[in-house]
């Protein structure tokens, strides 16, 4: 247990080290940067719309004159978009010790990606599980670096369809989603058990927000979806600031492990301050995440074996 209830006050400085945040413009992403920057990382504002990117950017930093960002483009669900990101990353020569995968979409209409993959799949968990393949050799030399996946308290009871990700046979938009975060789930706990394997320093850590209000709810249901989803949001939900409280302790609470995941500690995990909490049991079999990590390397083109061959 997290113990007493731990808000952002307690971050500890972050002066000198960099971080990166996926969706930093908006939402939990927007919540996250606010509070690394005010003590005193780099962030770098990981986001689709530039302009929005700046605008965020400058909303910070009006509120805290100094604060240490940079906007660079990303598209999570165009695979091209990540490696171009990645190599920006690694051409300005600096390290990163901070990569919270916090981007996300949420229940649209059924849509391929130009590599032709299940939009929520590929932006949520294949264009993370690039992302952080390709950043994995400049968070090796982070100081104290941490991978922090954000999954969803949804993840719980979803499974993988391995013979239908596309959703070419039978398409759910919420299922999808969930889909995703069990995948996220998945993914981070693998990538722990790997990391502790070949002794690396890098921590893979997962976190959850509970319900909590973002435009992510809103962005991509529609229909009566999308009006339920409103509804609930309006009466359940907490802020944005705190459904940010679990990733942020998460990615700078000194006494973490690889392979913990933080959640609200309010009834059913749906709002609080973060605590510990356990993943789906179905989310920790090995043949599982032995098969996700497969198809994840070939879908994406991208392999960690130089680090897990070490």
């Amino acid at each position: 247990m997290v113990g007493s209830k731990w808000t952002a006050d307690r971050i500890p400085d972050l002066n000198g080290r960099t971080a990166v945040v996926t969706g930093a413009n908006s939402g939990l992403g927007l919540a996250t940067t606010r509070e690394l920057a005010r003590h005193g990382a780099h962030v770098v504002l990981a986001v689709r719309d530039e302009a929005k990117g700046r605008r965020a950017a400058a909303t910070i930093s009006g509120a805290r004159p100094g604060a240490r960002l940079e906007v660079r483009r990303l598209d999570l669900a165009d695979l091209d978009s990540v490696t171009a990101f990645a190599a920006g990353m690694h051409d300005r020569g600096l390290g990163v010790d901070l990569l919270i995968n916090n981007a996300g979409v949420m229940g649209p209409p059924r849509t391929l990606n130009r590599q032709g993959q299940e939009v929520q799949f590929a932006s949520n968990h294949l264009g993370h599980f690039a992302l952080t393949g390709l950043l994995l050799d400049l968070l090796q030399t982070g100081r104290d670096p941490r991978v922090v996946t954000v999954t969803s308290d949804l993840h719980r009871g979803a499974r993988i369809d391995f013979d239908d990700l596309t959703g070419a046979r039978r398409y759910a938009p919420m299922r999808f989603y969930r889909q995703s975060k069990f995948a996220n789930v998945v993914f981070a706990l693998e990538f722990d058990r790997r990391l502790r394997a070949v002794g690396s320093p890098v921590r893979s850590l997962l976190a959850h927000p509970g319900f909590s209000a973002t435009n992510l709810q809103t962005s991509g249901p529609t229909g009566l979806l999308r009006t339920f989803v409103t509804l609930g949001r309006g009466l359940m939900a907490q802020d944005a600031s705190m459904g940010a409280l679990p990733q942020l302790y998460a990615a700078t609470a000194p006494a973490v492990a690889g392979g913990q995941f933080f959640g609200p500690d309010g009834f059913r995990e749906l709002r609080g301050h973060p605590t510990t909490v356990r993943p789906d049991p179905a989310a920790e079999d090995l043949e599982t995440a032995r098969r996700l990590w497969q198809l994840s390397e070939d879908l994406t083109g991208v392999s960690y074996a130089s680090t897990f061959s070490a």
